[in-house]
């Protein structure tokens, strides 16, 4: 799943793809490199300047239509809390919603059964978006995320959402500290053994930049090297800013699991 973010100030790419050329051309760039989801964003995760559900739409609205013309193909997710705006996506052609903040509007699994779209139920603390934790706990950040990302799947699929197109996802740094991320990483196959399809949001986030003190710039690396535990551990989908690199680290973990087989055979037999 690769990020293309239509806003002026992400933690990542800090607005290199807010324009609408240059996101264009980041969708057909991380197509050519392996990525089966685009998932396209209009709001940053992080506290800043308010953005309305109209600033939000003239963001992506009619951009999700451009890239479903340009890739008919390919799976495009919306990142998004809102059931209004995922109304007009889903219209425009989106498969998926990825709603980062826990359900805060319930509606928007509605939008997703009236579309015939997907529904990626998140656990976020239970916090309003935007917002950061202040010395969050948990008895058991585990327990609490599966009991919190399943009911929302459960609900998902009683009001319409086909059940094989929910997925769950811890949601690594939101509502938790870096050290909650971690155990969500580590405990990775308590997630899968619910049954639903796990997705990890981890690139580059503040919970690898703690471990390894390292700059936002600076952190694919550990990105890696999560992503390939949580993939051994059986998630399924991967949020991603290096589109390359982690399908490649993808591949050798299938390689090593046996589930594909090598790219080229030299070694030994010819």
């Amino acid at each position: 799943m690769a990020i293309v973010n239509r806003t002026p100030d992400s933690f990542f790419d800090r607005g290199a793809t807010y324009g609408e050329a240059e996101a264009l051309a980041a969708v057909d760039r991380v197509v050519a490199e392996g990525a089966g989801i685009i998932d396209i964003g209009g709001v940053k995760a992080a506290p800043g300047g308010e953005v309305s559900p109209a600033e939000e739409l003239r963001r992506i609205g009619g951009f999700v239509a451009r890239v479903r013309a340009a890739h008919p193909d390919v799976v495009i997710s919306v990142d998004t809390w809102r059931a209004e705006v995922g109304r007009v996506v889903v219209s425009e052609g989106a498969d998926l919603l990825n709603d980062a903040w826990g359900g805060v509007e319930p509606e928007l699994a509605e939008v997703a059964a009236e579309g015939g779209a997907g529904l990626v139920c998140t656990h976020a603390g239970h916090l309003p978006p935007r917002t950061r934790p202040h010395r969050i706990a948990y008895p058991d950040v585990v327990a609490d995320i599966v009991a919190t990302t399943c009911a929302l799947a459960e609900r998902a699929v009683s009001v319409g959402v086909h059940p094989e197109s929910v997925l769950i996802d811890p949601g690594h740094d939101f509502g938790k500290n870096s050290r909650h991320s971690l155990e969500a990483t580590r405990r990775t196959d308590e997630l899968v053994a619910t049954g639903w399809p796990v997705l990890m949001a981890m690139s580059n986030k503040d919970f690898v930049g703690e471990v390894l003190d390292a700059p936002v710039e600076e952190r694919v690396e550990g990105t890696l090297a999560a992503t390939a535990v949580s993939a051994w551990l059986g998630a399924r989908v991967f949020r991603a800013h290096q589109v390359a690199a982690t399908c490649r680290t993808l591949r050798m973990v299938e390689a090593i699991r046996g589930t594909t087989d090598l790219a080229v055979a030299r070694r030994g037999v010819v």
